[in-house]
């Protein structure tokens, strides 16, 4: 199962907060290597996707988020972790049907991934990927 960029937009606010219109991968791709806006991480945590505390792990310390607040602009590198975390909140609301089960199960520590939380691994591509395989055999109903 792949996730459209259309999806990744929404968990980061949608084209309001992007300021531009993406319409497919290629279009995001071009706004993670221009830079989101600040506001997308604002957005996120204000619409609980994520805590600051998990924005502070994977996808940059509080006090760069600071900085890029007043700067009003995230470097590409940022954007793309940022989009690394929103995938996956897409993928597992999908998953679930839920953003409710979706949060719970990103935060609930799981034998699959070695008694973490799927959460705690999004820091990382291999991490997040590792996650990604494991809703998709979730929702294939492959045996976890």
């Amino acid at each position: 199962m792949s996730i459209e960029a259309v999806k990744v937009v929404e968990i980061v606010g949608g084209e309001r907060t992007l300021g531009k219109t993406i319409r497919n991968t290629r279009d995001l791709i071009a706004a993670v290597r221009a830079g989101f806006p600040a506001a997308t991480v604002e957005y996120v945590v204000d619409a609980g996707k994520m805590s600051l505390t998990e924005v502070d792990f994977a996808v940059m310390p509080r006090k760069t988020l600071t900085r890029r607040r007043k700067a009003g602009m995230l470097t590409a590198e940022q954007s793309d972790r940022l989009v690394r975390v929103a995938r996956v909140i897409a993928l597992a609301e999908e998953t679930f049907g839920s953003p409710d089960k979706a949060k719970a199960w990103l935060r609930r520590e799981t034998s699959p991934l070695g008694g973490v939380s799927p959460m705690s691994l999004l820091d990382t591509t291999e991490g997040a990927a590792q996650v990604e395989q494991l809703l998709n055999r979730i929702a294939y109903g492959v045996a976890a």
